[in-house]
């Protein structure tokens, strides 16, 4: 089916007896960053009663997830708090919060924020975020220009998502992590005469459709299958696009940087790549042809478990393809060896001639990266620079610490538990559930540093474990549908436009990051924060970037920036407006010395991970399955959404994929629960016996607590009975910082006589089953 965007409709307006909004959502509820178009449906009451998609996206075009269409059931589920609350630092972990002004609320968080500055220094508070909420990640502002510390972390082990592939491309090609070119930012999409849809697409690690991730609308991936774009599977699961591929390989996870390699050997071989774009615009061609060259494909077969014909023609097909697309995920980001992964992933893209071409690979502009930049650095810059030199890990992982400006979150876990270089006092944590298996590894540490501090406050829209365990004021969330804020698809890492989350109801006292952000600046560092006039200004000048109104956005909703090809021809890719690429060389940087200058081999290298069949046998032995994690499903977000009814029905209870031939030897039924477990932790699942995943490898779902069950100390909604994350190993990264065996670990399974499945009943009477 065809859709036409009416892009006169309003974007409020009357129907039906409804006011009519007109949104292009971002978080919460999760999935981001994608600006998906809805319709709010409210009444004369001022209650939202319907979401529908919003037909006039030029990207969505009507088509939403079951998360979005649930959004109501989301806002009045009656275990939402939407107003500030408070309890006793003695009372953390038990359900004894009462209720606040915000006024108070702000006024305990100065108390505390100030007594700690003045006594200990600011780099003693510690600043937790997670999935960005409000059309972008805050938690670097939040720290850096309101509570002035320069501690800003993402607790998940070697940063395991996203920021690897942003950071392999930021040290290649000097640009935002690149996505697929589906014409999103071009008037008419696929339609656009400057379009091409691509030839053939490789998903390497990437399943967009439940989830969009990292900002690419997933069906337009199917959109581009009916336009004759040939698929490519790279993933030990099997997926719906998998099974829809024209060749699978389903490799050994943890082996990517391998397989990898042997592709490139293959290209440059048999002379596959664009050799005019080479010799103008790449760097260290010769260098890399010689590393790759030790990768034979037949050495690759035997390291991933694959057939090397099938290696042969999976090269072959991407490279004789013109233009071609590759999709990589999640899955490069959570092995230790992600970054050497993304290295030769990038220069595949880059040596076949698919970089910033039609249908091939989008690459932004320099000034929409500086943009961003500036925007990331709100607070940094104005922080003393002895202060910024005490961020936490900077002397032992530069890279880390430059291209996201966090500590490094496996060195913030030590510093907690063991106060070097300095003891933490204090903790925000904002839309963040690390107890919960949505991050961090080895869950249990961290419960018992953070529950240690003097004080610590949460941003949310429920009560998490960690808050519940953590924290002693609360902060209530807004949704996508109670404030106005803009949004970028991708981040604003890809050409395609702004949109506008407008809101249209009012819940309680509930305030978004940005609204929150801005209190919290003007509360605690007022003469900084005088440089805004109002949040409206603030607004404009951060999230806007000095570019955009928002008032102006909001009457489009969404509107489509545009695109050029082959910026690197014209100077559109570089700072200094020079031609080529933004990196020292100018040039895509196939031998990175970005790499080399912060202490890594500049060309890509394979080592096998350190919980695997060939680099632990003697491990391997006792735990004999190799374990992957963290494959996303239509009806949750990470950790969100278990306390929707309609949304737990689908997938009630936590699921471990077991192949049916081990599972025939375990004993194991389809629907039994086991337990699965190695020297680190056990978790509790319910076995789904299905060839998705291969013989010897189980998948478990990650991001599982359970809202229906006890909540205080030491349940805490039973958060540790289903953890999958208490078996991922501490520190287990890359040598630059990033990347960790979420999905490469090991494992043993067994199975369980007891059953505990959810009763539905019960949870449907606790929250409330709504009609969507």
């Amino acid at each position: 089916m065809e859709f036409v965007n009416d892009i006169g409709k309003p974007w409020r307006f009357e129907e039906d007896g409804y006011t009519v909004t007109r949104s292009a959502v971002w978080s919460p509820p999760g999935c981001h960053p994608t600006s998906c178009g809805v319709k709010f449906y409210v009444d004369d009451q001022g209650v939202l009663q319907k979401v529908e998609g919003d037909e006039n996206n030029p990207i969505t075009n009507g088509r939403l997830c079951m998360r979005c269409l649930a959004l109501r059931d989301y806002i009045y589920n009656p275990s939402r708090i939407i107003y500030p609350m408070k309890r006793a630092r003695e009372d953390r972990g038990k359900d004894k919060w009462e209720r606040i002004t915000w006024d108070e609320a702000l006024d305990i968080i100065y108390d505390n924020t100030k007594r700690i500055q003045e006594t200990y220094g600011a780099e003693s508070i510690l600043g937790i975020g997670g999935t960005g909420r409000d059309g972008g990640i805050e938690i670097q502002s939040y720290c850096h220009a309101a509570l002035r510390t320069p501690n800003a972390a993402y607790t998940q082990s070697g940063y395991a998502c996203f920021i690897p592939r942003r950071t392999a491309t930021a040290y290649i090609i000097g640009g935002a992590y690149p996505e697929m070119d589906y014409g999103a930012g071009l008037e008419g999409t696929y339609n656009n005469p400057a379009y091409r849809p691509p030839e053939l697409v490789v998903l390497w690690g990437k399943d967009p459709l439940p989830s969009n991730g990292d900002g690419l609308f997933g069906h337009a991936l199917i959109d581009l299958m009916k336009r004759g774009t040939k698929i490519i599977s790279i993933d030990p699961r099997l997926t719906w696009l998998s099974a829809h591929a024209e060749k699978r390989l389903r490799l050994r996870p943890g082996t990517d940087p391998a397989l990898a390699m042997a592709l490139l050997n293959i290209v440059i071989q048999e002379k596959l790549y664009d050799e005019d774009f080479v010799d103008r615009w790449c760097y260290g061609f010769d260098e890399i042809a010689e590393r790759v060259s030790e990768m034979t494909p037949e050495r690759a077969a035997e390291i991933c478990d694959l057939e090397v014909e099938d290696i042969y023609a999976v090269a072959r097909m991407y490279g004789n393809a013109h233009p071609a697309a590759i999709l990589w995920g999640l899955a490069i980001d959570q092995n230790p060896n992600g970054m050497q992964a993304g290295q030769c992933i990038v220069a595949l893209m880059a040596i076949c001639g698919n970089l910033d071409v039609p249908g091939g690979i989008m690459m932004t502009g320099a000034k929409t990266t500086a943009s961003q930049n500036d925007e990331a650095r709100f607070g940094w810059e104005t922080m003393d620079a002895e202060r910024r030199m005490k961020i936490i890990g900077l002397e032992e992982y530069p890279a880390y610490i430059n291209i996201i400006l966090n500590a490094q979150a496996d060195m913030v876990l030590e510093a907690l538990e063991t106060g070097v270089p300095y003891k933490i006092r204090m903790v925000m944590i904002a839309a963040s559930n690390p107890l919960a298996p949505t991050n961090s590894a080895q869950p249990q540490r961290w419960h018992a540093a953070l529950k240690e501090l003097e004080f610590g406050f949460g941003i949310d829209c429920f009560i998490t474990p960690t808050i519940q365990a953590c924290c002693d004021v609360f902060l209530p969330l807004s949704t996508v549908a109670e404030h106005d804020a803009f949004t970028y698809p991708h981040y604003g890492g890809s050409p395609i436009g702004i949109g506008a989350m407008s809101k249209c109801i009012d819940v309680g006292e509930c305030k978004s990051d940005q609204e929150i952000l801005y209190a919290l600046g003007k509360k605690l560092e007022p003469e900084l924060w005088s440089r805004f006039e109002s949040f409206e200004d603030f607004r404009d000048r951060h999230r806007g970037r000095n570019v955009w109104k928002f008032d102006e956005i909001q009457k489009e909703v969404f509107r489509q920036t545009g695109n050029t090809y082959k910026k690197y021809e014209t100077g559109g890719l570089r700072r200094d407006g020079g031609l080529g690429f933004d990196t020292p060389t100018g040039r895509v940087e196939l031998y990175s010395t970005m790499i080399e200058r912060y202490g890594d081999d500049p060309l890509p290298y394979y080592f096998e991970p350190p919980m695997s069949p060939k680099s632990s046998p003697e491990l391997y032995e006792k735990y004999p399955f190799i374990l992957t994690t963290g494959a996303r499903t239509y009806n949750y977000f990470h950790s969100e959404h278990r306390q929707i009814p309609i949304l737990r029905e689908i997938n009630p209870n936590p699921l471990i994929e077991i192949n049916p031939e081990d599972a025939v030897r375990l004993g194991v039924s389809n629907g039994q629960w086991v337990e699965i477990f190695n020297d680190l932790g056990r978790a509790k699942l319910k076995a789904k016996v299905s060839p998705i995943v291969k013989p010897g490898t189980v998948h478990a779902q990650h991001g599982w607590w359970f809202p229906e069950q006890d909540g205080e100390e030491p349940n805490l909604f039973g958060v540790w009975q289903s953890n999958i994350n208490t078996l991922i190993p501490h520190k287990e990264i890359g040598k630059l910082g990033f990347g960790a065996p979420y999905k490469c670990g090991l494992c043993n399974v067994k199975p369980l006589l007891e059953s505990y499945d959810v009763d539905m009943k019960a949870h449907d009477e606790k929250f409330g089953k709504l009609v969507i």
